[in-house]
């Protein structure tokens, strides 16, 4: 099965090149074909434009930063709909809404093309190693048939049910990660202004009944004072307003998750949307003058 990969940005690029260290054929594209440099290395063919990644393979997967670039690598002149034969399948790696996914997706069939969402989670550090989560959303058979590629890029993989599925629990992951990360500055400043040592802190918070995986990764590059996580604040803030929508869809109030697009939404007022989203930290960090860093942590995570 040959497949094209669309969107070579900190995510994306580390997929498709477990897609090749795998031995998959790969055609691949991006706006910034440095993009594409170490991708070109390991085995991958460079297209200039999606008609043309999706000419020459099976299966087109995309990794964008939001829905309205989606609907335009997919849709537009040029796009990968123009290229893919019938019977091809768009697999679609970013993290759109429910209902962005399934207005795609009726496009995608008018052309005879299949379509599988496969939105990931775990961070980039874990989409480097091949072992991210893949959240899956489609027809089963569909899923079965591209799921030795799924395995080749990611991990633990979900089925979580029909086309739209996989948008939900994506962005309920994204919400718990958000609210855990403000809630991690938080406990780390205490500990700062309680004199205590932040490196000793942070080994008895992960040793804790208050530990997440947030504290466990994001921490560290908060102390580490890069704050690099490989996630923009713009697109902290577009997950958080799928989530708050799902909230208003569904009839469930979401006090936290509330309050945590407020902080998100100052954060990016304050150091702008490319910034990183652990930045949302330094909110405290700036209002107190008082920084959170202790020696020994990295500037990314591995």
């Amino acid at each position: 099965m040959r497949y094209g990969y669309i969107g070579l940005g900190h995510l994306g690029g580390n997929l498709a090149a477990s897609l090749l260290r795998e031995g998959f054929a790969v055609t691949v594209s991006d706006r910034d074909k440095s993009a594409a440099d170490r991708l070109i290395e390991l085995g991958a063919t460079w297209a200039e434009t999606p008609k043309q990644v999706a000419e020459a393979s099976d299966a087109v997967i995309t990794c964008l930063p939001s829905p309205a670039v989606s609907e335009a690598v997919l849709c537009g002149p040029g796009g990968v709909l123009e290229g893919l034969k019938p019977g091809g399948t768009w697999i679609e790696m970013s993290t759109l809404g429910r209902e962005d996914i399934r207005a795609l997706a009726d496009k995608a069939k008018e052309k005879g093309v299949e379509t599988l969402e496969c939105p990931v989670t775990g961070g980039v550090h874990r989409a480097a190693h091949g072992d991210i989560t893949v959240l899956v959303g489609g027809d089963t058979a569909l899923f079965e048939t591209h799921k030795p590629a799924l395995a080749a890029m990611g991990g633990e993989i979900f089925h979580m049910g029909p086309l739209g599925s996989a948008s939900v629990i994506k962005v309920i992951t994204n919400m718990l990660a958000f609210i855990h990360l403000v809630a991690a500055g938080e406990a780390l400043m205490l500990a700062k202004r309680g004199g205590l040592d932040l490196t000793q802190a942070f080994n008895a918070i992960r040793a804790s009944s208050g530990n997440s995986f947030v504290h466990e990764t994001e921490s560290q590059v908060i102390l580490n004072g890069s704050y690099d996580i490989g996630f923009t604040m713009d697109l902290a803030c577009k997950d958080l307003a799928f989530a708050m929508g799902f909230g208003r869809e569904f009839g469930v109030p979401l006090d936290l998750a509330g309050q945590t697009v407020q902080t998100f939404v100052r954060a990016r007022e304050a150091y702008g949307g490319d910034a990183w989203s652990s930045q949302v930290v330094k909110l405290l960090e700036d209002a107190l003058g008082t920084d959170l860093r202790a020696p020994g942590f990295p500037d990314k995570l591995e």
